[in-house]
């Protein structure tokens, strides 16, 4: 497992730095709750009146003076757009990064077989998504305590759940991109991540892209739908796990007969 440990120490200020920036701002949008919460009445009507905009971001079937609506709206997006943006740089970078900084000639001479390479790699970017959301979650639990709140538990380990499972098929994806990558894949991993992000928008908005909800992850982590049926839909999330395992498995068959660069 030297090379697992390897990649945790060489993105640990990554880890530190995104888990620390979505905590923050997950705790600033919570203090701010009560100071708003007098004028929620009056921000609910507004929202629920913007037509496309209110139906983009589920606003339509949450209330926004509720704590739990609150937060699946303030909270539920910069977790998903946050973690998904990590998640895509984590998955993008790991196998490219070896050609990208010249360190595949060093890492492929030891004897270790390119399948443990393969396998390490990914076992480390789940466990920093998983050690990322865990730490997350504690933050957002004790915001509730902070502001005299108790979160509806079932929704809140839902709504984690499914921004976990969200970022966990992000990085996925991107994982098994960066096996065709021979040199920095930033750019293709955050769009790729951004793009899903408004697909779903767009799925919102319009009836006629409904259709995306098969293809986003985000349709599955759509706060509102979690929140009003207390779960998640099953046949999306399948979905989700069936594009993560294509895009591990590319991963392999891919980087496990490339010709790669020193």
């Amino acid at each position: 497992m030297t090379l697992f440990f390897h990649e945790l120490r060489q993105n640990r200020i990554a880890l530190c730095v995104w888990t620390a920036a979505i905590a923050f701002m997950l705790l600033i949008c919570m203090i701010m709750f009560p100071e708003m919460n007098t004028d929620m009445e009056g921000l609910t009507d507004m929202f629920s009146n913007m037509g496309s905009f209110t139906r983009a971001f589920g606003m339509d079937r949450l209330n926004f003076g509720d704590v739990m609506g609150f937060y699946a709206i303030e909270c539920g997006n910069i977790l998903s757009i946050g973690g998904g943006f990590f998640a895509a740089l984590l998955g993008i970078n790991a196998l490219a990064k070896e050609e990208k900084e010249k360190t595949a000639e060093f890492l492929l001479t030891h004897p270790i077989q390119r399948r443990t390479v393969i396998f390490q790699k990914l076992l480390a970017v789940i466990f920093q998504l998983i050690i990322m959301n865990l730490l997350v979650m504690a933050i957002s639990a004790a915001s509730f305590a902070l502001i005299g709140e108790e979160p509806a538990v079932r929704e809140f380990l839902l709504l984690h759940a499914a921004y976990t499972i969200l970022q966990l098929e992000i990085a996925g994806i991107c994982f098994g991109i960066s096996a065709f990558l021979r040199h920095s894949g930033v750019g293709a991993g955050l769009g790729l991540a951004a793009l899903l992000y408004f697909f779903n928008i767009f799925k919102n908005i319009s009836r006629q892209a409904a259709f995306l909800k098969y293809i986003t992850p985000f349709a599955y982590a759509e706060a509102a739908d979690i929140i009003a049926d207390s779960a998640i839909d099953m046949k999306l999330l399948a979905l989700g796990i069936l594009y993560t395992v294509i895009g591990i498995a590319a991963a392999f068959a891919k980087y496990t007969k490339k010709d790669i660069a020193a």
